[in-house]
C-alpha cells in the first residue's frame, strides 16, 4: 500500500487539476466561496472523526479524501484573489510544525508528551499575529463540549489545573443541581446543569476522551436501543407510543440485554 514520493505527488497534482476544472466547469462549484464551503468542511471533518473513532479504515480513506478536497478547494479560493496558494498553505504549516517541535528540530529536551504540549502552547503564544490573553483565538462557534474543553486546556497551560480526573467536581455539581432542581429558580437550574456538563467535560479532558464524540456515541447507542425496543414491542403486536412508561422501560431493558449478549 505504500506509495513512492513521486506517486504521492502525481496523485495530488491530479486532484489539484480536477479541483481547478470543477471550479471552472461546474455551476455549483463556481458559485462557492469560503463561507459557503466551510460548513461542508466541518461536516466532512466530523464524518472523518466518526470514522476514526470507529476504527473503520475504509471509511477513513473515503473521508480523508473528502477533507483533502476541501483543502484543495479552499486553497484555490485563496489563489484566485492572490492571497495564497496550496503551496503556501503547505509551506506555512511545515514551518509552523518545525517551530513548534524544538525537541525534534532544535536542542530542547522533553520528558513526555505533556511537556511537548506545554512547549507547543508556549511557542504558539509568542507567534506574530496571535490574539493576546489566555483565551486568544479560542473560537466561540465551536460545539459546546469542544469549546469547554478548549477553555479548560488553555487554562491548564497557565498551571491552573489538577493532575487526576476531577470526579469529585462532577459529584459536587450533581449535588448542587439536585438542590436547585428541588427549588423554584430556573436560572439556578440552568447554571447548575451547565456547571455539571462543564465538570464532566473536564473529566473527559483528563482521560483524553473527546467529549463531543463520546456524547454522540452514547446518543447513538441509546437511539439504537430504543429502536430495538420498539421492534420488540411491534413483534408482540404493541404500538410503542401506546405503551406506558413502565412497559417501554421493560422493552428497553430487553433490548439492552440482547445487545450485551450479542
Amino acid at each position: 500500500m505504500s506509495k513512492t514520493p513521486a506517486e504521492v505527488a502525481q496523485a495530488l497534482e491530479q486532484l489539484d487539476a480536477l479541483t481547478r476544472r470543477l471550479r471552472v466547469e461546474c455551476p455549483w462549484d463556481r458559485e462557492q466561496d469560503e463561507r459557503t464551503i466551510v460548513p461542508h468542511t466541518l461536516e466532512e471533518a466530523y464524518e472523518l472523526a466518526d470514522a476514526a473513532h470507529r476504527r473503520d479504515d475504509a471509511k477513513m480513506l473515503d473521508e480523508l479524501g473528502d477533507v483533502l478536497f476541501q483543502v484543495h478547494f479552499l486553497s484555490l479560493l485563496l489563489e484566485e484573489r492572490d492571497a495564497g496558494s496550496l503551496a503556501d498553505v503547505a509551506e506555512h504549516v511545515r514551518q509552523k510544525l518545525i517551530r513548534r517541535h524544538p525537541h525534534i528540530f532544535g536542542e530542547t529536551e522533553v520528558a513526555d508528551a505533556g511537556e511537548v504540549l506545554a512547549n507547543w502552547d508556549a511557542i504558539k503564544s509568542t507567534e506574530a499575529g496571535r490574539e493576546p490573553g489566555i483565551f486568544g483565538e479560542v473560537p466561540e462557534n465551536l460545539p459546546a463540549t469542544l469549546y469547554a474543553r478548549k477553555v479548560q486546556r488553555r487554562t491548564a497551560t497557565t498551571g491552573f489545573d489538577v493532575d487526576a480526573p476531577p470526579y469529585d467536581a462532577v459529584a459536587g455539581q450533581l449535588e448542587q443541581l439536585e438542590g436547585s432542581a428541588a427549588g423554584d429558580d430556573p436560572d439556578a437550574r440552568y447554571a447548575d446543569v451547565g456547571d455539571l456538563l462543564f465538570a464532566a467535560v473536564n473529566v473527559a479532558r483528563k482521560l483524553k476522551v473527546d467529549p463531543e464524540l463520546a456524547l454522540r456515541s452514547s446518543a447513538d447507542r441509546f437511539r439504537a436501543r430504543v429502536e430495538a425496543a420498539e421492534r420488540l414491542a411491534a413483534a408482540d403486536g404493541e404500538t410503542w407510543n401506546g405503551l406506558g412508561t413502565g412497559r417501554q422501560l421493560n422493552y428497553y431493558a430487553q433490548a439492552r440485554l440482547r445487545e450485551e449478549q450479542d
